[in-house]
């Protein structure tokens, strides 16, 4: 068996949550990093996905929901099935499939159904899928 790789410099990492998080502001005073709470839930809401759903989804229907998670504004999103298909990879029908698949665990809410003449369906993105 060989030795793992070692890129030089790089023996010791620094530690994942460092002690004293401090950036450099303009007058030379160390001020801590601000963190919203809008960042804050939608990491929150990340981690949830990630943790709890995620596991029981396909590969059209993950990438489908992060697209939508990622375009969220205001609580909802207006993304097209062609422009989600267009963006991971694969077919427009196989997004339509993860949409139904998605709003049927729970993990989508129909705000507004689109259509001819009646613009680009609304979704409100879930992170945790409901229990069967």
């Amino acid at each position: 068996m060989t030795e793992p790789r070692i890129i030089p410099g790089c023996e010791v990492l620094p530690p994942m949550n460092p002690s004293n998080p401090r950036t450099a502001s303009n007058n030379g005073k160390a001020e801590k990093p601000k963190r919203t709470a809008i960042t804050a839930n939608r990491f929150r809401e990340l981690n949830a996905f990630v943790d709890c759903s995620l596991v029981e989804l396909s590969r059209a229907e993950a990438l489908t929901w992060l697209v939508l998670w990622r375009d969220t504004k205001d609580g909802t999103v207006r993304t097209s099935a062609a422009d989600i298909a267009r963006r991971i990879g694969c077919s427009r029908r196989a997004v339509t499939d993860a949409l139904a698949r998605l709003r049927k665990r729970g993990l989508l809410v129909l705000v507004h159904r689109g259509g001819m003449n009646r613009g680009v369906s609304i979704h409100r993105v879930q992170s945790l899928a409901k229990p069967p």
